[in-house]
């Protein structure tokens, strides 16, 4: 009897608790002010504090936060399961405090989405949800409200601070300017999303007029009457029958904290009202790093009063030891800045044993950094002459703004009495010229560098349209391509690049770049261009369809050139046999004759014959047919002929002993430029 009772009792239990937790997934609302109990589920760095402040990110850098309601909604049908129109409504209070002024990780995104697991999904601009096969796909039945603050290109978006609709990718199909409806001035007033102040957001999905409104205001403001963005869309065919609701965040190369303070949710009528005074408090902000250093050193100077002269000598060796360098035109580029002390323990203390690399520019050494046990690259430039100084700006300038997947990502910098230090992605495969003219690593094959070539060509085109600026990059060749975990190309060294705006004439400079990558109007105009970047790619396509240098110093005189060479190969039928000997039958016909003719037609002579970026990119994927050339009708064959203004130079290269990398004057300047 007894054993039948506790058996009726076991049950009983089950079947409560199989009750309630119908119960609660058939719940069409809710609302929090604060998390402390709300059994959300979060992963990566997401957290609950202890006073029910939900915390999504910190300034931990490439790091995700995730946080969801832990039940799944049915958003298409009532709680008695009959059909309904879509409908949601949801109300959030949300604050991004930076860890440096004006400098923010990447967002926050509500997300609607089948699962809370988003394996594989990356941090920087993919917020966490997606990655580069991932973003995009309609099998992702995503739909999300992004508050971005950095200003992803390839997404298209439309500046660091602005509210989007996206559906199964980042690409929002609707955006605006973050700013909120003022009915006392009857007018919008701008919001900068990441001044570290709590703002509200209020998300209305209506399925009979098929409209999502999403409105956005400070904290302690009413819901204006005028949304921030309302647009049109049928989410039907996105939602499925169980869906989880939450949000998702991320930080990149500069990290800031992001928090909400209280939620409401309901898929029945309008979300319930917050009352604000109900919130936790955010953190207290901390002190600027101005003030903290102007704390450290009166304390010092306190302490170096006291103590004996030989504990202080000491002390200022160590001080000595780290010390650094900052001016007031740093401030302007906006890469995060580090300690000179994390980056010597990051990389040992740059022993020899942690060199990846040596050059003109110095020497780059693989490294950890502690504090998010980031591996990473660390380029010391020599801090001695004063074309050091200009290409370490320059690269800080110009690659402290860029955001593509074909870049080698500039994390940081620091700079120390007598040399400067830049912080980059590490990647694993070394530069692409160590694996195409090694013996000693593997062979690529030819798949392999098609994808690279198509890589690099897909990164200038960034620089050259799609950025803010047109950025030249000037030194385009093998040693400057990096290679990830995943063998895909990455360019970078950007310590030659340079600026100037869409539709303004390039200023004439001395000419700086690498023997046979420069363009021949260079020696004349002294005017670096994207032509000019276009014909360093020619010859970069041909060095690694050939596996050989644009001039071999050490080869037959008719060989010596890789152009020359290749050309009269073709003359003769046979251009096919320029291809590298390591690769033997083992490629695409028509690929590699594609390449070898493109390469070609980037070399030629004359800046204006020679394709756009954009154009080589059309040919590369076969979106666009290379037009008919031939070596003897004059469009290609007079490339070697053509060569005026580079006999002396070729003349002379023998005498550099096998240094590749030049600097030539031109009319207009007369400072000395030294090579890369």
């Amino acid at each position: 009897m007894a054993m039948a009772l506790r058996s009726l009792q076991s049950l009983l239990l089950v079947s409560l608790s199989i009750t309630l937790l119908a119960l609660a997934q058939e719940k069409d609302q809710f609302i929090y002010h604060g998390f402390h109990e709300a059994n959300l589920r979060t992963d990566g760095i997401g957290q609950i504090h202890p006073n029910g402040l939900l915390q999504l990110t910190n300034t931990s850098k490439q790091q995700i936060g995730h946080a969801f309601y832990p039940f799944p909604l049915k958003l298409n049908t009532s709680s008695s399961g009959v059909p309904q129109p879509l409908l949601f409504s949801t109300t959030f209070v949300f604050a991004m405090v930076p860890e440096l002024p004006n400098v923010s990780g990447h967002g926050i995104v509500f997300t609607i989405s089948p699962s809370m697991e988003f394996t594989g999904a990356m941090a920087s601009q993919y917020m966490g949800l997606f990655n580069p096969t991932t973003n995009g796909n309609s099998l992702n039945h995503v739909f999300a409200i992004e508050l971005d603050t950095i200003r992803s290109p390839e997404f298209g978006d439309i500046d660091s601070n602005h509210v989007g609709v996206d559906v199964n990718g980042l690409t929002s199909i609707e955006s605006a300017t973050a700013t909120f409806f003022s009915a006392k001035e009857g007018k919008n007033k701008s919001l900068g999303l990441i001044s570290g102040d709590p703002m509200q957001v209020w998300i209305d999905y209506d399925g009979v007029e098929k409209k999502i409104n999403v409105t956005l205001a400070p904290m302690g403001t009413s819901k204006p009457s005028h949304p921030l963005l309302s647009t049109s869309i049928d989410i039907s065919s996105i939602i499925l029958d169980s869906m989880y609701v939450g949000f998702s965040s991320s930080t990149g190369a500069v990290a800031s904290s992001h928090y909400i303070l209280g939620w409401s949710f309901s898929t029945s009528g309008q979300a319930q009202k917050l009352d604000l005074s109900r919130l936790p408090p955010l953190p207290p902000r901390r002190k600027s790093k101005g003030n903290q250093g102007l704390t450290i050193v009166l304390s010092l100077t306190i302490l170096a009063v006291v103590l004996v002269t030989i504990t202080g000598a000491l002390y200022m060796a160590r001080m000595k030891k780290y010390a650094e360098i900052r001016e007031d035109w740093e401030l302007e580029y906006g890469p995060h800045r580090f300690s000179y002390k994390e980056l010597y323990k990051a990389a040992k203390g740059f022993k020899d044993k942690e060199l990846l690399g040596a050059g003109g520019f110095g020497k780059v050494y693989r490294g950890v950094l502690r504090s998010s046990n980031t591996r990473v690259a660390v380029k010391r430039v020599s801090h001695d002459s004063k074309q050091g100084m200009k290409e370490f700006v320059a690269e800080i300038a110009s690659m402290g703004r860029l955001r593509h997947r074909n870049l080698v990502e500039l994390l940081g910098y620091c700079r120390r009495r007598g040399e400067l230090l830049l912080v980059y992605d590490y990647m694993p495969n070394g530069s692409l010229d160590k694996l195409l003219f090694s013996n000693e690593t593997p062979n690529l094959s030819w798949f392999q560098r098609y994808r690279i070539l198509r890589d690099v060509a897909s990164s200038l085109l960034y620089l050259h349209e799609e950025c803010e600026q047109v950025v030249l990059h000037r030194d385009v060749k093998a040693s400057n391509v990096l290679l990830d975990a995943d063998l895909n190309g990455r360019l970078g060294d950007f310590g030659l690049a340079r600026l100037y705006d869409h539709g303004a004439n390039p200023h004439t400079t001395h000419v700086v770049g690498t023997i046979g990558y420069l363009a021949p109007e260079l020696t004349r105009t002294g005017k670096a261009t994207t032509s000019t970047d276009v014909y360093a790619f020619g010859a970069f396509m041909l060095e690694v369809a050939c596996g050989r240098r644009p001039i071999e110093s050490k080869e037959q005189p008719e060989k010596m050139i890789l152009v020359d060479w290749v050309i009269e190969c073709w003359k003769r039928g046979a251009i096919l046999e320029t291809r590298d000997p390591r690769l033997g039958d083992y490629y695409v016909v028509e690929e590699m004759g594609l390449v070898l003719k493109l390469g070609l037609l980037c070399s030629h002579p004359m800046s204006a014959a020679r394709p756009s970026m954009r154009q080589v990119m059309q040919y590369l994927d076969g979106d666009a047919i290379l037009p008919e050339i031939s070596p003897d009708t004059g469009s290609i064959g007079d490339i070697a002929a053509s060569n005026e203004g580079f006999d002396d130079l070729f003349m002379s290269y023998s005498s550099l002993s096998g240094k590749a990398s030049i600097c030539l004057l031109s009319s207009a300047d007369s400072t000395l430029a030294g090579g890369r």
